[in-house]
């Protein structure tokens, strides 16, 4: 049985852990915690960035799991992930749906087009979005 922990507070991972030791598989379910998740115990990731940024965020996910077990690049989790937290934190809000839309949008994988009761960005919210959205896509780590 695995159970999504999305409170945004990491050590809610351990607290399970220590609980319920390993008869669980724990998952990260906010993305721009991903990294300390992992470090925490967690085995697995609820993503939504993931729509946009498959290859980022299958590349994130693994090398926390690397280093986590003393056999990755932390420079290199680190780099990436300090890449991807502006990206990430657009799935932290209340209009994380529309924004994870843009982001597909934006890398030609959907559209920014949501249904009621959902309200599209606007305005300075959108702007704002798409600054975050583009700056990420002009700074594109290479794989």
């Amino acid at each position: 049985m695995a159970v999504k922990e999305s409170s945004a507070d990491i050590r809610r991972i351990r607290a399970i852990r220590a609980l319920l030791g390993q008869h669980l598989h724990l998952l990260v379910g906010v993305d721009d915690g991903i990294v300390e998740g992992i470090e925490a115990g967690a085995e697995g990731w609820i993503a939504g960035l993931v729509n946009a940024f498959p290859t980022e965020s299958v590349a994130l996910f693994n090398l926390a799991q690397q280093v986590q077990h003393g056999q990755g690049d932390r420079a290199q989790l680190e780099k990436l992930y300090a890449w991807f937290l502006p990206l990430l934190r657009l799935d932290t809000v209340p209009k994380f749906v529309q924004l994870i839309k843009l982001a597909q949008e934006m890398v030609g994988m959907g559209s920014r087009h949501v249904r009621g009761p959902r309200l599209e960005l606007a305005g300075d919210e959108l702007e704002v979005a798409r600054t975050v959205i583009q700056y990420a896509l002009e700074n594109r780590p290479t794989q």
